[in-house]
C-alpha cells in the first residue's frame, strides 16, 4: 500500500476530516493542479523534470532553501529505488515531505502539574493573536479546563477591548491593564488571578510590535521574568501566531520573535485564505519549530491541532484523481 492509500485509510477515520478537506480546498486546488501538470511532459527523473517540481514547490510558499531539499531527497530516492512512473515519483514527492516534518521531532506540549498553565502568544499585528487566542479558550473549555485570559497587549488601541469582548462571550475572566501601560503588570495580576482561583490555564495575549527589535526584546524578557516569579517554569508554551497569507515574509518576521525570546510552537493562522499552503514545510524546516494548532476558517471551531497526515491528505487530495 503506498503512502497515499495509507493516509486517504487514516484521514477518512478523523472527526476533523472536513474541516481540513474544506480549509486546504484552496492549496489543494493549487498543489494537486500543478503536480499533476507535470505528468504532461514527463520523461523520467531528468533536469527538465526537476526544474519544473522546484518551481511547483516555490509556488506553493515552500522556500528555496526547503524546495531545494525536497526535490534533491526525490531525486536521491528515485534513483536509489530505480522509480520510473510519475505516480511512484508522486508518492515519494508525499514521502519525503512527510519525512522532513517528521525528522525534527516534537516534544509534548507542557502543562504545569502544579498550578496554572501559562501559555503567551506572540506575533506582528495582524496576524490573528486575538482572535486565536479567543478561539484557544474556547478549545480549552470544551476539553473541561478553566482559563483567565490576560489583555497584555497594551499598546495597540482596542486590543484591550477586543479580548475583553471575548472573554464576556466566553464567559471567562479577563484580566486588562491600562492603554499604554506596562504589559508585565497585567501578567503579573493575572497569575495572581489564577492562583488565587484554582484556574488550569493562563493565556498572554502579547503585544506585536516590531519597529524596534531591541525593545521588544527588552519587553518579553521582562513578561517572562515576572511571570517565572509568580509562577515557577512559566511561560510554559511560548506560541508564535503567523498569518499563513503573509508566506514567506511571516517566517522573516518569525526570526525576531524567535530571537526576543523561547518561541516553543507555531500557530499557523488563515490557511483557508491561501493556495500557498506549503508554507509549513518552510516554517518546519527553517524555523525548527513544530505547528501547534492551524486555522481552517472563521469560527472557533476551525481553530485545530496540526495533524500531519490530515494536512498532507488535505494538500494532496486531488493529486491521485482519476
Amino acid at each position: 500500500m503506498g503512502i497515499f492509500s495509507k493516509l486517504k485509510q487514516v484521514f477518512s477515520a478523523k472527526e476533523d476530516a472536513d474541516i481540513y478537506l474544506s480549509g486546504l480546498n484552496r492549496s489543494k486546488k493549487s498543489f494537486s493542479q500543478r503536480i499533476r501538470s507535470l505528468a504532461l511532459n514527463f520523461k523520467g527523473i531528468d533536469e527538465e523534470f526537476l526544474e519544473e517540481l522546484m518551481v511547483v514547490l516555490l509556488e506553493a510558499d515552500i522556500g528555496i532553501k526547503t524546495a531545494q531539499k525536497i526535490v534533491d531527497r526525490v531525486e536521491n530516492e528515485a534513483m536509489d529505488r530505480n522509480l520510473k512512473s510519475f505516480g511512484e515519483i508522486s508518492e515519494c514527492l508525499i514521502e519525503q515531505m512527510a519525512q522532513m516534518y517528521e525528522e525534527k521531532g516534537d516534544e509534548a506540549i507542557k502543562r504545569n502539574e502544579a498550578g496554572p498553565t501559562v501559555i503567551l502568544m506572540v506575533g506582528v499585528n495582524g496576524s490573528g493573536k486575538t482572535t486565536t487566542t479567543a478561539k484557544l479558550t474556547k478549545r480549552l473549555q470544551e476539553e473541561g479546563k478553566s482559563v483567565v485570559l490576560a489583555a497584555a497587549d497594551t499598546f495597540r488601541a482596542g486590543a484591550i477591548d477586543q479580548l475583553a469582548m471575548w472573554a464576556e462571550r466566553l464567559q471567562v475572566p479577563c484580566i486588562k491593564g491600562k492603554e499604554g501601560g506596562d504589559p508585565s503588570a497585567t501578567l503579573v495580576d493575572a497569575c495572581r488571578y489564577a492562583k488565587a482561583h484554582d484556574l488550569d490555564y493562563l493565556i498572554g495575549d502579547t503585544a506585536g510590535r516590531l519597529q524596534n527589535k531591541a525593545n521588544l526584546m527588552k519587553e518579553l524578557e521582562k513578561m517572562h521574568r515576572v511571570i517565572a516569579r509568580e509562577i515557577p517554569g512559566a511561560p510554559h508554551e511560548v506560541w508564535l501566531v503567523i498569518d499563513a497569507t503573509t508566506g514567506q515574509n511571516g517566517i522573516a518576521q518569525a526570526q525576531v520573535f524567535l530571537d526576543a525570546c523561547h518561541v516553543s510552537g507555531i500557530i499557523l493562522t488563515k490557511m483557508d485564505g491561501t493556495a500557498k499552503g506549503g508554507i509549513v514545510f518552510a516554517i518546519r524546516d527553517l524555523l525548527g519549530l513544530p505547528v501547534r494548532y492551524i486555522g481552517l476558517g472563521e469560527t472557533a471551531d476551525d481553530l485545530r491541532p496540526f495533524d500531519l497526515e490530515a494536512y498532507l491528505y488535505g494538500m494532496c487530495e486531488g493529486l491521485f484523481e482519476e
